[in-house]
């Protein structure tokens, strides 16, 4: 059984993505100390093969960094970010690229990133959201990201991914943001936004 979603529920859903993500770019750039923009986001109910597939390269090693959702909301935040960004992030944080501190630092970063975002989803729709603590994993982008919607799969055979792009400006550093909700989470969201 597949699910569809109308472009009115897209909109609606891809609008709450631009609020978390601009909450999450106020994060991520007082972290760093620098201007971060934020790309449109983009909304796509699409089947496990082909949200894989849409995430990009999937031979480009990346670094995932996964935030589970738990509460009135099922999901996960998963952020992705290409080893030479993630050693820039940690050189603009201070830390030594490949260092023993380095995954800690961009697990931390995560955090705050993705936390920002979680909790503007849970200030919008009034649910009782939290996220739980980063995982860290580095391999090529279609492992991780069949990891991530595979822990979905109980929720059927579509994955709403609702993705942007945080680029911190000074330099070439982007961090792909995408949030993977349950179905049953999706539904829940689009009836706190009255298009149930």
């Amino acid at each position: 059984m597949s699910i569809e979603y109308t472009d009115v529920q897209l909109d609606a859903l891809r609008e709450l993505a631009n609020i978390g993500s601009g909450k999450a770019s106020t994060a991520l750039s007082m972290l760093l100390g620098r201007a971060v923009d934020i790309s449109v986001p983009k909304a796509h109910a699409l089947s496990f093969a082909d949200a894989v597939e849409a995430a990009g390269d999937h031979e480009q090693e990346v670094t995932g960094i996964v935030l589970g959702i738990v509460g009135d909301l099922d999901g996960v935040v998963l952020l992705l970010i290409t080893p030479e960004d993630a050693d820039t992030v940690c050189e603009i944080l201070g830390v030594e690229p490949g260092s023993e501190y380095a995954p800690s630092a961009l697990g931390e970063v995560a955090n705050i990133v993705g936390s920002s975002y979680i909790n503007a989803l849970a200030e919008m729709t009034g649910m009782a959201i939290e996220p739980t603590p980063p995982a860290t994993a580095t391999d090529m982008l279609g492992a991780i990201v069949e990891s991530v919607l595979a822990g979905q799969a109980h929720a059927g055979d579509v994955a709403l991914m609702l993705d942007s792009e945080l680029a911190v400006e000074g330099s070439d550093c982007s961090i792909a943001f995408m949030l993977v909700p349950s179905e049953d989470g999706v539904g829940e969201l689009l009836e706190r936004l009255g298009l149930g």
